[in-house]
């Protein structure tokens, strides 16, 4: 049982009312085992509470200028929903840089997404529907993917922590799109590394996806680089209320106002100051940086051979 107060505050954030759904998903992620499982859900919100996350969705990155280029080098977005309510979250994980502000900023921009994803996007989808809906959809699209991605191995590391350990569970599918030949070297390496139960996740779709993605959503939701067989994609390839990856697009435009209003809100409580909202993540474990460095190792080699 949660006996302390700052623990069941925080568990209503996290369970919105779903509180079996809730627990199921910590279950599942620890293979079933309830003493796991129950040391997870209590580490899980420690760390909520020292880190203040109940009160990240009123920390706005800002100024405005530092938020849009942190929009435009993490891209992700909402681009609509699955035929049966789930969220479809969009991900550009060939493009993204992450080379306009600091790890946090990165870290925090990722968290803020999360919470606003459970506390708002889920919640209203499952009144909507009358039912829980408490997973979404992530459309990964891997154009642009390059050898320079490694760079980014440590923060993207840092991000899956935080989502394997505090947000278990969240995503029902993922979807890879616009598949470059060089993905091939990197997936034969990392598929083994996955956890069956993430394995079984993952689907790798012929071209942009387009076709497979009708099965399950209309048009309307389909990220923009999904949109046209063999278009590829580019993070300034449609105006910016097309493209969900835009600070411009709808969904960004809600969740950076949600955030500035709940700031307001806290405003006659605390001023708000200036800089990242830090958060304490886990190092990296030694499994991952050796996933690392075998994806390193075999890509190496890979270009070495593509070189004769």
């Amino acid at each position: 049982m949660l006996v302390e107060e700052p623990l069941q505050t925080t568990f209503k954030n996290v369970h919105q009312g779903h509180v079996t759904e809730t627990l199921m998903r910590f279950l599942k992620a620890r293979e079933w085992d309830p003493s796991k499982a129950h040391k997870m859900l209590v580490d899980c919100l420690n760390w909520r509470v020292q880190n203040e996350i109940d009160n990240i969705l009123s920390k706005p990155i800002v100024p405005p200028d530092l938020y849009r280029a942190i929009r435009d080098s993490q891209l992700i977005g909402v681009s609509g929903y699955t035929r049966e309510g789930l969220p479809v979250f969009a991900i550009g994980v060939g493009l993204s840089t992450f080379d306009k502000a600091s790890v946090h900023y990165y870290v925090q921009s990722h968290i803020q997404i999360n919470e606003y994803r459970d506390r708002v996007i889920l919640p209203s989808a499952s009144k909507k529907h009358g039912r829980p809906i408490t997973t979404c959809v992530k459309i990964l699209d891997m154009t642009g993917l390059k050898l320079s991605a490694l760079n980014q191995i440590k923060l993207l590391t840092i991000i899956s922590s935080i989502d394997d350990l505090n947000y278990p569970e969240r995503t029902n599918t993922y979807f890879i799109v616009n598949v470059p030949y060089i993905f091939s070297a990197c997936w034969k390496v990392v598929k083994p590394l996955l956890q069956e139960r993430t394995r079984r996740k993952v689907q790798v779709l012929p071209g942009c996806g387009r076709d497979q993605l009708l099965n399950i959503m209309d048009y309307q939701s389909l990220p923009h680089f999904c949109r046209k067989e063999g278009s590829g994609s580019s993070k300034h390839s449609e105006n910016g209320s097309e493209n969900c990856y835009s600070l411009d697009h709808p969904f960004h435009q809600e969740l950076y106002n949600y955030i500035k209003q709940q700031a307001r809100l806290r405003e006659a409580v605390e001023p708000i100051k200036q800089g990242s909202f830090h958060v304490d993540f886990p190092e990296p474990p030694d499994e991952d940086a050796e996933i690392a460095k075998t994806i390193e190792s075999e890509l190496q080699e890979f270009e070495n051979g593509s070189d004769h």
